[in-house]
């Protein structure tokens, strides 16, 4: 038999036998990690806040479980992973977007819900997860990379961009051998993305895709591969992993 006539060996699909639990997975990044999570061999747990986005993703992927809740709502969310009924691998913690205004207009009850959502949620996942979370799994969690620009109006943004590395990092070293690690994203092609930029969306993807590097606009598969590439690779933890499409080496030029 020739060499050429060899059939490649199949692979096992990487996260067969594991669970994902994602919080924030009913649309986006944290749906499409979700999906991509399965086609990789795992059962997912969906939460979000909508219950009829939720119903329809849990359906779509045959979600293990679905809970419709605002993670915020921390009593709410350590009851969510007190009641899991079984061990779990991994967690996504997507949240909502950044919350972006001048001082002059800065809302003290908005930016406290922010610090919430992007600093206090992460902690509060860290800490009722961490003895259901079997090693070497990972908890995963969500940043930007435009809050590392300084101007007008990114003052709590730029703060807690920079605030997430030095959590992650302390706490891969608290919950270990659970791992902790950070995606910080450019901008994603997502629904959020089309809320907040309404009518100036196809300006900006046209923008980007005549700027970035790579020539395209990042979109949730992209952000969704990477993820599960740090769920798999069990060397990884306590990092940042940038995913930007070179939208950084951009800017630093254009300064």
């Amino acid at each position: 038999m020739t060499e050429a006539n060899i059939a490649p060996a199949r692979r096992e699909p990487d996260l067969i036998g594991q669970t994902v639990v994602v919080i924030g997975g009913s649309a986006g990044i944290g749906l499409e990690t979700a999906r991509r999570a399965r086609e990789a061999g795992a059962d997912v747990i969906l939460t979000a806040r909508d219950p009829d986005r939720l119903q329809g993703a849990g359906l779509e992927l045959g979600a293990a479980h679905i809970a419709a809740f605002d993670a915020t709502d921390f009593d709410r969310l350590r009851r969510f992973f007190d009641e899991l009924p079984r061990p779990i691998d991994h967690v996504l913690v997507t949240g909502p977007g950044p919350y972006y205004a001048p001082l002059a207009d800065f809302d003290i009850e908005k930016a406290r819900r922010d610090v919430e959502s992007h600093l206090f949620l992460p902690m509060q996942v860290a800490q009722a997860a961490a003895g259901t979370i079997r090693p070497p799994g990972t908890l995963l969690l969500m940043s930007g990379t435009g809050g590392r620009r300084t101007a007008s109006g990114l003052a709590l943004i730029s703060a807690l961009t920079a605030a997430l590395p030095a959590l992650t990092k302390n706490l891969a070293l608290e919950i270990a051998p659970v791992r902790v690690n950070l995606i910080a994203a450019g901008f994603v092609d997502t629904p959020l993305s089309a809320t907040l930029l309404g009518d100036q969306l196809d300006k900006r993807r046209d923008q980007l895709r005549r700027t970035l590097p790579i020539g395209r606009v990042i979109g949730p598969s992209d952000i969704a591969a990477l993820a599960v590439h740090i769920m798999t690779n069990t060397a990884l933890t306590g990092a940042t992993f940038d995913i930007d499409g070179g939208q950084q080496l951009v800017e630093a030029c254009s300064d």
